[in-house]
């Protein structure tokens, strides 16, 4: 069993938040307080770390608490926000990499891929993509789908595009050789409990079929 959860912005923001993006951040000690709990495990690596949205404090937070628990993660960058004010610079992201750390794409700018018209999706995919191996001077074959905002079409946009693999946010387990994986996303408001709750891939029998006709529905359509 392999459980993906997501982290968006540690501590302080220090650029101007989206609408509706706050409940997303949360403190440096619940951030602590959560790596704690995986590096506990018999197996930490049964949870597939991420961070999505390229803030500053992946690298200011995020990296040095991994690397002292022997952990690794998935950052999802946005390449339209490198270099700006709270965000991950170039040099930032080698560094992460040369930690140890997965890199792959969150787009060019945060949009809900599934709304996209075709050509503006395939920007998204094709000019981070590039953006992103230009730095890293290697393949970046993963991608973060921004708002989990995924359907038929983007899934085989991201297949055509050289993608082995997405990551959406349908929270519970998932299979780490598929090519769709879910994760779910840690939130300010969460408890000790529902940390734990998080991280063993918990979901209630009513929660379970509404994520299966989910997943099977954006398949389809």
């Amino acid at each position: 069993m392999t459980v993906g959860i997501i982290f968006h912005g540690i501590g302080t923001p220090k650029r101007a938040l989206e609408q509706d993006e706050a409940p997303y951040w949360i403190s440096e000690d619940q951030f602590c307080r959560v790596l704690d709990m995986i590096a506990a495990l018999p197996d930490p690596n049964q949870i597939r770390i991420s961070f999505d949205d390229s803030n500053i404090s992946d690298i200011e937070v995020g990296l040095p608490e991994l690397t002292a628990r022997g952990l690794v993660a998935d950052f999802f960058v946005l390449t339209g926000r490198i270099g700006q004010a709270g965000s991950l610079d170039a040099s930032d992201i080698v560094t992460l990499q040369n930690q140890g750390m997965t890199i792959g794409s969150h787009g060019v700018d945060h949009m809900n891929w599934s709304t996209l018209p075709a050509d503006k999706l395939h920007h998204e995919l094709t000019a981070s993509r590039a953006t992103l191996e230009q730095i890293c001077g290697q393949t970046v074959a993963t991608a973060g789908i921004p708002f989990g905002g995924y359907n038929a079409a983007v899934l085989k946009a991201l297949r055509q595009t050289g993608y082995t693999c997405a990551y959406s946010s349908d929270c519970g387990t998932m299979d780490p050789n598929a090519f769709l994986r879910p994760r779910a996303s840690v939130q300010g408001k969460m408890s000790d409990a529902d940390f734990r709750a998080l991280i063993a891939g918990h979901l209630s029998i009513k929660r379970r079929m509404r994520r299966f006709i989910g997943m099977t529905r954006k398949r389809l359509t």
